[in-house]
């Protein structure tokens, strides 16, 4: 990183963000640079990023995909943008579309859906609604700090409960503790399953490259509550960053495995579009020493590029080192009598509840 870079943000007012940088995004026709114009002032420190939050009517609040190599066919994200501020999120390129940068903007200016139960009444009430499970967590943390307050991924779990319809979490939040109570009662019912995402038990490495982030011991006691309330739980260890965390797979799989985990996934970091340049820039200001090897070992995953967007390759990689990561996951999951494929949810008790002024049945 060059100190003359303009996009390039001091420490002091990123202090608990990942980026380096804000960059303006990939859609932007303009960049801006600050400039010493000669008045008093311009030398002083400015004050540190603060969260700043917006908020958002949505129309529909589900939404559909069709990829290949994806396991499910519809996700619901009551947040833009993350908190959490993981410098690997895949995710961040997003913001571009709200003319935002993919750097700090990601981590500091949110976006609320602020009726986001309501939308999701109104879709599963249509008549040519057809369950299957809505997936929670696919583009920003469903449990994020402003979840505490805000409350939407709660309030979309009420409505899924009232309808019987299945649904699955993938967090690293702690926070989906504080709802144990719907997720307990609709994992009994084969209605839900959670997955808790750990890349590192490394608590320094956790807390550099996700800042905002509970602990990675934390995190593994969140498996032990939900497991205890009766929900099914699972460990996702991803992103395995090829020689910076790659060394910890095994030691993750029987961490959480110990704390009630009975199934897990794997993926492969993915650095698609902006997310490349902004890991770089961690890896060199937090990891100097280590920044040439671990590019190195991802551009070999990814046949000599930084991200090979292929559908199924883009999450599991290829090559030597790829095959010998994933061997290694499997053989760890066998050895500890782990499952990669977790049973099938319900989707038959789906039933749209009566609505004020609805005729109930007699039978």
């Amino acid at each position: 990183m060059q100190d003359h870079d303009p996009t390039h943000v001091p420490k002091a007012r990123r202090r608990g963000r990942a980026a380096v940088s804000n960059r303006p995004g990939r859609f932007e026709p303009h960049t801006r640079e600050a400039v010493q114009d000669g008045w008093e002032g311009d030398d002083d420190a400015l004050p540190p990023l603060r969260t700043e939050v917006s908020e958002e009517v949505p129309g529909k609040i589900i939404t559909r995909n069709r990829s290949p190599d994806i396991g499910f066919d519809r996700s619901i994200n009551p947040y833009r943008g993350c908190e959490h501020g993981c410098i690997y999120c895949f995710a961040r390129p997003s913001h571009a579309f709200l003319g935002l940068s993919a750097g700090l903007d990601f981590e500091t200016r949110l976006t609320a859906k602020t009726t986001a139960a309501d939308a999701l009444r109104r879709e599963l009430s249509a008549r040519r609604y057809r369950p299957a499970p809505i997936a929670f967590g696919t583009n920003t943390d469903p449990y994020q700090p402003i979840e505490r307050d805000r409350g939407l991924t709660r309030g979309c779990l009420e409505v899924l409960q009232a309808f019987r319809h299945p649904l699955t979490v993938v967090t690293k939040g702690t926070l989906v503790e504080r709802d144990a109570d719907i997720l307990g009662e609709m994992g009994q019912a084969d209605l839900a399953r959670v997955s808790v995402s750990i890349t590192t038990l490394d608590a320094n490495l956790a807390r550099s490259m996700e800042p905002r982030v509970p602990s990675p011991a934390r995190r593994l006691r969140t498996l032990e509550k939900l497991a205890g309330a009766g929900c099914p739980v699972m460990v996702s260890v991803a992103p395995v960053i090829p020689g910076l965390t790659d060394h910890e797979i095994e030691a993750i799989l029987s961490a959480a495995h110990d704390a009630g985990a009975m199934h897990a996934t794997m993926i492969l970091l993915r650095l698609p579009l902006e997310v490349s340049g902004l890991f770089r820039e961690w890896l060199r200001e937090a990891r100097p020493d280590r920044a040439a090897r671990v590019m190195a070992r991802i551009r070999e995953t990814h046949g000599g590029a930084d991200y090979d967007a292929t559908w199924g390759q883009r999450m599991t990689g290829r090559g030597i080192y790829a095959t010998m990561l994933h061997q290694r996951f499997h053989l760890s999951l066998k050895r500890l009598g782990m499952g990669r494929t977790p049973p099938a949810l319900r989707t038959d008790l789906f039933c749209v509840p009566p609505g004020e002024g609805d005729q109930l049945s007699l039978f």
